[in-house]
């Protein structure tokens, strides 16, 4: 963990006094590349609601003072939203037997302090808690000549080797929003990540 930023699990009355903040980080974090979102507090309040909604959710927070500077979510992946549970489905793989991953979501100047483990070790303690033994998660695939890839851009898949999750290779979904510079909503590739839960 880190002195400047603390996580603690957010109760649900927390989540409901905190979607306004939660919807502005996700907009914020979510603007850079490789999600390059165009996002807008309306879609936000609606996409956050089904973690209201939805059996066994959780919403971990990162705090400086009172400030929310950080959030992770996460819900049964049987209970989140169709297009990431399809395809384990169509495998013959059943979506309850996985703990989903959403966002993970952290203002740049409290990167790299140890808040993006603590979302992943307060997630992977919840999975335990509700049963289960297999944590997911997905990550859109951009191209490596996409024009607004950053010079120098290292994609998080180190980190998540070394949470111990993999790769699960054959198996993508689609999700849709709004690119920035886009007049409307196109489908981007997205690749599941999976961990094995000792």
């Amino acid at each position: 963990m880190t002195d400047r930023a603390k996580v603690r699990p957010l109760a649900r009355n927390e989540i409901v006094s905190r979607l306004d903040d939660l919807a502005r980080l996700r907009i914020t974090v979510f603007r850079a590349f490789p999600y390059l979102y165009d996002g807008d507090m309306d879609y936000e309040r609606r996409y956050l609601a089904t973690y209201l909604e939805a059996d066994g959710a959780f919403v971990a927070g990162a705090f400086d003072g009172d400030e929310l500077v950080g959030a992770a979510t996460a819900a049964p992946l049987g209970e989140h939203k169709a297009e990431f549970a399809e395809p384990f489905a169509a495998r013959g793989l059943d979506p309850d037997d996985f703990f989903y991953f959403g966002e993970s979501v952290l203002l740049a100047d409290y990167r790299g302090q140890g808040v993006g483990v603590g979302f992943f070790e307060l997630r992977e303690s919840e999975a335990r808690r509700q049963g289960f033994t297999q944590c997911l998660f997905s990550a859109v695939v951009r191209p490596a000549n996409h024009p607004l890839r950053p010079a120098g851009y290292v994609p998080l898949d180190g980190f998540w080797r070394n949470r111990g999750y993999v790769r699960l290779d054959g198996l993508s979904t689609a999700y849709g929003w709004k690119d920035i510079g886009e007049t409307a909503e196109t489908e981007k590739p997205m690749e599941y990540w999976v961990k094995a839960l000792a």
